[in-house]
C-alpha cells in the first residue's frame, strides 16, 4: 500500500506548491549564512504535519509529520498525542515510514499503512505504540485516478477493516510485455508518480480483513476501480466511489456506490454526469455527505470548476447541494453528533474552516485570517484536531476543544529550533484592476530582508500552476529564502485562480495564455509603482506546470525580465494535448476538442513554441524526466527553439522525477542552480535608467 494515497498524497499534492516550490529552498547555499533570514540548508531541519485524526472517545490524536531529511522523496512519520499528558508517542522506529491513520471505533487501535512485524503494508498498533500488527499486504496502482479519498475504514464494532488494495487488470500481461502491446487510452501513469512510464493498468478493489483472525476476503472485482470508502454505521454497507461508464478512460464520471458487506452485492446511489468525490456517512447512517461538481465535463487533473458539499440520503434520494459558498470547498466532515458538517474553503489565498448545521443555517467560518486550515478531524464530544499552517511556519497540529466558544491551541512546534534567531520575510497582500478593467485581482509580495531607506531590491515573479490553484500569504520557504538575499517574490492569483468565486475560476476558458497572462504582467506594473524599491532592472520570472507555461508565454511578449526558470511547462498547446496521461484539460479549457472547428489553430496561436523569436530572456528549463502530465517533449521543443533564435538557454532534466520536482537532492540542486541562474544574469547593484514596467 502506497502511505498516503488518500489524505497524505492530498496534502502532498497541495502539494507542488509545498513540496517543488514553497519548500524547495532547501539547498546548501549560504549566501545569506550572517543574515537574519532562512539559509537553504534550513530545509533539510524543517517538517510539517498533513494530516491528523482525533480518537473518536477525544483522548487522543494521530499525526502524521512529514519530514526532509533523506536524498529521495519526503517522507511521513506516524505519530499519537495523549491529550491529557501533552506527550507524543512515535509509531516504529527512527526511520520508519508510515501514515494514513485511522481510529476503530472503540478508540483502542489505529489503522495504518506503515511498518510492523518486519512487513508493510495495512496495519494497526494501540495508542501508545505497542501491539503493533501487520494485517495485510496491500498494494496500489500507477493509473491516473483524481481525487481518491480514504482507503481504510472500519466496522462499526471495531472487528473488521475495509481497505483497498490493487490486483491486475485484463491489460497487464500484454502491456508488461516483450514487445509491449497497448490498447488503453490512457496507457500512462499519473502525473507526479516519476518512477516509470506506463499505467500498471492493476485495478483498485475492495477488500476486508478480520482484525482477529487476519483472514482477508476481496468484495469486489473487475475492470474497473473502487475508492475512497466509508462503512456505515449500522454496519451493513460500505459506501465508495467507482467509474462505471463505459469509456472511463476518455471521460471522467465519479458516482457513489454502496456494497453489501454480507454478498458483495453493488447499488448505485447517484448516477450523475458530473463527479462525486470523498463520500462520509452520517452518525446515524441516514445521511451521506461529499464532494461534487455540476458540470457534463470535469477534468480529471485540474479542475475549473469548485467542488462543493452535498448531501445525500443512504438510499439516494433527496440529492441536494448543502454548502453554497461561492468557491472552492473540500471534503466534509460531520460533527459528532450528526448535526453540523465541517469542510474547508479556499478564499483569497487562504484556506479556511467552516461548519454549517444541517437546518440549513447560514455556514459559519470557524477558523480564518492570514492561515492554511486542513485534516480537520472530529471526536463525539466534538474537540477538533487539525492541521493549520500560518506566514510564519509550515503545518502543525492544533486542538480545539468541545462546546460553543472553544479556544484552540497549537499543539506541535516542530520547526521550533530551526526558526529560533531567524527573521521572518512579511507577506503584504493587494489589488489592482485588469487590464480589461474587468477584474480586481489579488497579488502577494513577499518582501525582503534587510531593507534600507535607499536600498533596491531584485523581484522574483513565482506564478502558481493550475491555471485553477492559488498562492497566498502563507510560509514558503523558497520565498523566505530569497528574501534572506534581500529578494522580493510576488504571486498574482490571475483570473482563472481558485478562492475568489466561480465566475473568476471561468475567466480562463478558452483564453489561454491570454488575459491571465496580462494580469501577471499587469500585478508586476502594480508592484513596482507602488513599491519603488523594487529594481526594476533585476527582475526574474518562474513557475511550475500552468506556471511553467506562463513563463514560457510571458518571455515571447516581453523583455522586461532578465533571467527565466519554466519548471515542467507546456510549450506547444497542441502536441501536449496529445502526449499528456489524459485529454479532458483541454477541452475542458477550451469547450471542445482540438481538432474540431478552429480550434488547432487557436491553440498554435496561444502556444509560446510559435512566438519563440521574440524570445531575448536567458532562460533554465527544468523538467521531470517522467513527467507524464507535461511530457518533457514540452521542454524538449523549446530548448532547440530557444537554441535556433540564440537565446542563452540551460536544460535540466531530473530522472525519477514526474511532474514536478520532489526528491530532496533534486530540490536541493534545483534552488541552486535557480540562484545562480538569477545572479549571473541581474545587474550588479541598482540601475538610474530603468525600463518600462509593461512593454
Amino acid at each position: 500500500m502506497r502511505v498516503g494515497r488518500s489524505d497524505l498524497i492530498r496534502a502532498m499534492k497541495i502539494g507542488l506548491s509545498i513540496v517543488v516550490f514553497a519548500m524547495c529552498a532547501g539547498a546548501a547555499r549560504g549566501q545569506a549564512a550572517n543574515g537574519p533570514g532562512l539559509v537553504p540548508a534550513d530545509y533539510q531541519r524543517m517538517r510539517s504535519v498533513v494530516q491528523a485524526a482525533i480518537s473518536p472517545d477525544g483522548k487522543f490524536v494521530a499525526y502524521t509529520v512529514l519530514r526532509f531529511d533523506r536524498p529521495g522523496r519526503p517522507w511521513p512519520q506516524l505519530w499519537v498525542l495523549d491529550v491529557a499528558s501533552g506527550k507524543s508517542t512515535r509509531i516504529g522506529g527512527e526511520q520508519d515510514v508510515a501514515g494514513s491513520p485511522v481510529w476503530s471505533p472503540d478508540s483502542k487501535w489505529i489503522a495504518y499503512a506503515g511498518a510492523a512485524e518486519g512487513k508493510h503494508g495495512l496495519a494497526i498498533v494501540h495508542p501508545d505504540g505497542s501491539a503493533a500488527t501487520f494485517l495485510s499486504e496491500a498494494s496500489g496502482t500507477n493509473a491516473p485516478l483524481p481525487g481518491t479519498g480514504a482507503e481504510i475504514t472500519w466496522s462499526p464494532d471495531s472487528k473488521q477493516i475495509a481497505f483497498i488494495s490493487s490486483t491486475p487488470g485484463p491489460e497487464t500481461a500484454e502491456a508488461n510485455g516483450d514487445p509491449m502491446v497497448i490498447t488503453r487510452y490512457m496507457y500512462k501513469p499519473d502525473a507526479s508518480e516519476g518512477m516509470t512510464r506506463f499505467n500498471d493498468n492493476r485495478r483498485l478493489h475492495i477488500f476486508v480483513v478480520d482484525v482477529a483472525s487476519k483472514a482477508v476476503r476481496q468484495l469486489t472485482s473487475g475492470d474497473t476501480y473502487e475508492h475512497s470508502i466509508d462503512w456505515s454505521p449500522r454496519g451493513d454497507e460500505i459506501v465508495f466511489v467507482s467509474d462505471r461508464s463505459p469509456e472511463t478512460d476518455q471521460f471522467f464520471n465519479y458516482d457513489l456506490f454502496a456494497l453489501k458487506v454480507s454478498d458483495g452485492s453493488i447499488r448505485r446511489i447517484t448516477a450523475t454526469e458530473n463527479a462525486e468525490y470523498d463520500p462520509k456517512f452520517s452518525p446515524d447512517g441516514k445521511m451521506i455527505a461529499y464532494r461534487a461538481t455540476k458540470r457534463g465535463l470535469t477534468d480529471r487533473e485540474t479542475t475549473m470548476e469548485d467542488t462543493h458539499v452535498w448531501i445525500v440520503n443512504t438510499d439516494g434520494s433527496g440529492r441536494r447541494e448543502f454548502a453554497t459558498i461561492d468557491n472552492r470547498q473540500g471534503a466534509p466532515v460531520w460533527s459528532g453528533d450528526g448535526r453540523a458538517i465541517y469542510f474547508t474553503v479556499q478564499e483569497r489565498g487562504s484556506v479556511h474552516l467552516y461548519r454549517q448545521a444541517i437546518d440549513g443555517t447560514k455556514a459559519e467560518r470557524i477558523i480564518d485570517g492570514a492561515v492554511s486550515a486542513g485534516s480537520e478531524s472530529v471526536s463525539k464530544a466534538g474537540a477538533m484536531a487539525y492541521t493549520l499552517s500560518t506566514p510564519g511556519d509550515m503545518g502543525e497540529l492544533y486542538l480545539r476543544g468541545a462546546g460553543a466558544g472553544a479556544s484552540a491551541k497549537q499543539i506541535t512546534e516542530l520547526n521550533k529550533e530551526v526558526l529560533a534567531g531567524k527573521q521572518i520575510a512579511e507577506v503584504e497582500p493587494f489589488t489592482f484592476i485588469s487590464n480589461d478593467n474587468k477584474y480586481e485581482v489579488e497579488a502577494f509580495l513577499v518582501k525582503p530582508l534587510g531593507m534600507t531607506a535607499d536600498s533596491k531590491h531584485p523581484l522574483i515573479v513565482n506564478i502558481h500552476g493550475g491555471p485553477h490553484g492559488q498562492n497566498g500569504p502563507m510560509f514558503n520557504f523558497r520565498d523566505q529564502a530569497f528574501a534572506a538575499l534581500g529578494w522580493a517574490t510576488l504571486h498574482v492569483n490571475y483570473r482563472g485562480s481558485t478562492g475568489y468565486g466561480q465566475a473568476f475560476a471561468d475567466a480562463v476558458f478558452g483564453d489561454q495564455d491570454g488575459n491571465e497572462a496580462q494580469d501577471v504582467l499587469y500585478g508586476v506594473s502594480a508592484a513596482l509603482r507602488r513599491y519603488l524599491w523594487l529594481d526594476r532592472e533585476r527582475m526574474g520570472i518562474e513557475g511550475v506546470s500552468y506556471g511553467g507555461q506562463l513563463t514560457m508565454w510571458l518571455i515571447t511578449q516581453t523583455r522586461m525580465f532578465r533571467a527565466a526558470i519554466p519548471i515542467a511547462g507546456i510549450s506547444n498547446l497542441i502536441s501536449y494535448n496529445y502526449m499528456t496521461y489524459y485529454n479532458q484539460y483541454e477541452q475542458m479549457e477550451f469547450g471542445q476538442l482540438p481538432h474540431q472547428d478552429d480550434l488547432m489553430n487557436l491553440m498554435w496561436e496561444r502556444s509560446a513554441l510559435k512566438h519563440i523569436a521574440g524570445v531575448a530572456t536567458p532562460t533554465m528549463l527544468m523538467h521531470g524526466e517522467n513527467d507524464n502530465d507535461v511530457p518533457i517533449a514540452e521542454a524538449e521543443q523549446y530548448f532547440i527553439a530557444l537554441k535556433d533564435v540564440g537565446v542563452e538557454t540551460v536544460f535540466v532534466r531530473y530522472p525519477r522525477e514526474g511532474h514536478g520536482i520532489r526528491e530532496s537532492g533534486h530540490v536541493v540542486d534545483s534552488l541552486n542552480r535557480a540562484i545562480d541562474w538569477y545572479e549571473k544574469h541581474f545587474p550588479k547593484g541598482a540601475v538610474e535608467h530603468a525600463s518600462p514596467a509593461v512593454p
